[in-house]
């Protein structure tokens, strides 16, 4: 076979996660239109500020307003903007040493073009509009030939701070599953599973990675292994998925197959998940328009003896 698979592939999630004293008020200052750092014991200002000095790893607490203007110190350029960037039109992503901070703070430059950049030009920030206590509450950072903007003198002190963020996570790629799961993948489309066997070792792979990871030699014997197999290990999962239309609580587990040295992981089903055992008897479970199995239920034979799969776990 000499054709090798590629498809686009998009892994997204919303990542939750709760915020220290620090970064709430940071985030609150930006929703109230106030950038704060944190003032270090030998008298440096960090903007973002950390929880942590790094230089001495001791915990730092000492909030201070820095300016919304300040001085670009480092700049790239960006001709073509991705989804969900700040700008729709290209920009420069830009470090910015705010008036007041020590550091430098990483957000988008609006600017017509590349030459309208420098190294050293000063710059102010855009706030948004609507402002909910994010880093996207600065909009972007523009271009500013003013005065440097003064401190109203903010303490971090706050009524309503924000105490959580969900941040997106979303990563776009062309991925190719290389010459051996290509054809494991066009043997699924005929609902057969396919290994290889090293030639070394004589062990047969599944899912086959094109190489034996024992030996470290390459393989290309295809061996059809299944469709039954034993469960080997499982885990219950008690938390339910979002955009997985799978009621919980359901077993997913490791499978060997027949002839397969190597457990892969499937679903368990046609069971009740509390009667799920380590060498069940399985068999897969195809839906119409399917491409791999939809899950494995009970065979109906005696489980498997613990000899057979105990080199599998």
């Amino acid at each position: 076979m000499s054709e090798v698979l590629k498809a686009p592939l998009t892994v997204e999630f919303p990542f939750t996660r709760s915020l220290g004293p620090v970064q709430s008020a940071f985030l609150t200052g930006l929703r109230e239109r106030a950038v704060l750092g944190v003032r270090t014991a030998d008298g440096r200002t960090l903007v973002p500020p950390v929880e942590y000095d790094p230089v001495t790893a001791e915990e730092i607490r000492d909030l201070v307003e820095v300016a919304s203007t300040g001085t670009v110190t480092t700049w790239a350029w960006n001709h073509a903007p991705r989804r969900g960037q700040p700008l729709d039109t290209p920009f420069a992503w830009a470090l910015v040493r705010l008036d007041g901070a020590d550091t430098a703070l990483l957000h988008a430059l609006d600017a017509p073009g590349p030459e309208h950049v420098h190294t050293g030009m000063r710059v102010r920030v855009r706030w948004a509009e609507h402002r909910t206590g994010a880093i996207t509450d600065i909009a972007c950072f523009e271009p500013y030939d003013g005065e440097s903007a003064q401190p109203t003198g903010h303490t971090g002190q706050f009524e309503d701070p924000v105490t959580g963020i969900v941040a997106h996570a979303r990563l776009d790629y062309t991925y190719s599953p290389g010459r051996a799961q290509s054809a494991y993948i066009k043997a699924l489309s005929d609902r057969r599973t396919v290994g290889e066997r090293c030639p070394s070792c004589r062990k047969v792979y599944v899912p086959p990675r094109g190489a034996c990871p024992t030996c470290g030699v390459a393989t290309g014997e295809q061996v059809e292994v299944g469709p039954r197999g034993t469960v080997t290990t499982f885990c219950i999962v008690n938390i339910k998925a979002k955009n997985l239309d799978i009621e919980v609580p359901y077993v997913y587990a490791h499978i060997a197959l027949d002839g397969a040295d190597l457990a892969l992981h499937g679903r368990i089903g046609g069971i009740p998940y509390d009667q799920v055992r380590m060498g069940l008897r399985v068999e897969p479970v195809w839906t119409e328009d399917s491409r791999y199995p939809d899950h494995y239920r009970p065979t109906g034979e005696p489980d498997a003896d613990y000899e057979t799969y105990k080199e599998l776990l």
